[in-house]
């Protein structure tokens, strides 16, 4: 999700008796316009046509670089698992949104509408887990959602994979979905996360930062589960795949 300057104008009784789930709308349509709202002021876009379409090529660069079996998380509209399963891979998506995982499961993909948080079928067994489109701003608190993550995969040789902006931001936000028609879903807590804040907190709960390569402005990061934290020693090259 990147920011956005365009923020949509408010229509008359905004929020006043119309709080829906717009993010669930949105699914249903298959299409935007969806923002994230922060409550301390300004929109962060969203792209929902892309999250509703087939994975892209992207995409298909971090899935090419999955092994075993792939646990999805914030799974979405499933585009992920679908390709995955294309792959060959065993492959299950996760999202707290019954929306997401019924467009999931309509692609032929397997969902759960569970949160990482809950309790999750092969725990400890997964090979592969993925945090696409911004996903590891999940729960707000990023160091927390790695160390989640580090008990639902293999204890060795298992990888993450993760999706975060470019530049060095590291926040903590209050969000809500609007889609600047006068529908507005709940709050929830979000983080933005760029590339070194994802190395240092990768460095702290046990995960060892590998490849950085970027595919036209989306970034993406291998992360590798180390049994000992090690620290972070830095110096990662980028290599661009546009």
């Amino acid at each position: 999700m990147s920011t956005d300057e365009q923020v949509p104008e408010e229509q008359p009784g905004f929020l006043a008796d119309r709080h829906e789930d717009p993010y669930g709308r949105a699914l249903r349509g298959g299409e935007g316009p969806l923002f994230l709202r922060r409550v301390d002021g300004g929109y962060l876009s969203s792209e929902m046509d892309r999250w509703c379409a087939r994975a892209d090529h992207a995409d298909i660069s971090v899935l090419r670089r999955c092994q075993g079996a792939v646990l999805d998380i914030g799974c979405g509209p499933g585009r992920l698992v679908a390709a995955l399963n294309a792959l060959g891979h065993l492959a299950l998506g996760i999202d707290i949104s019954r929306a997401a995982v019924l467009r999931a499961e309509g692609s032929g993909g397997a969902a759960l509408c569970r949160s990482v948080f809950e309790r999750l079928p092969g725990e400890g067994m997964w090979r592969t887990a993925l945090l696409m489109d911004g996903n590891i701003g999940i729960g707000g608190d990023p160091a927390a959602l790695l160390a989640r993550i580090g008990a639902l995969v293999t204890p060795t040789g298992s990888l993450l994979f993760v999706e975060a902006a470019a530049d060095d931001i590291d926040e903590r936000l209050e969000v809500r979905f609007e889609d600047g028609q006068g529908h507005a879903g709940t709050t929830f807590p979000w983080a933005r996360v760029g590339v070194p804040a994802l190395r240092r907190s990768a460095a702290l709960t046990g995960w060892l930062p590998g490849e950085h390569w970027a595919v036209g402005d989306r970034h993406f990061v291998e992360l590798r589960r180390s049994r000992r934290h090690r620290p972070d020693r830095g110096g990662d090259v980028v290599v661009s795949e546009a």
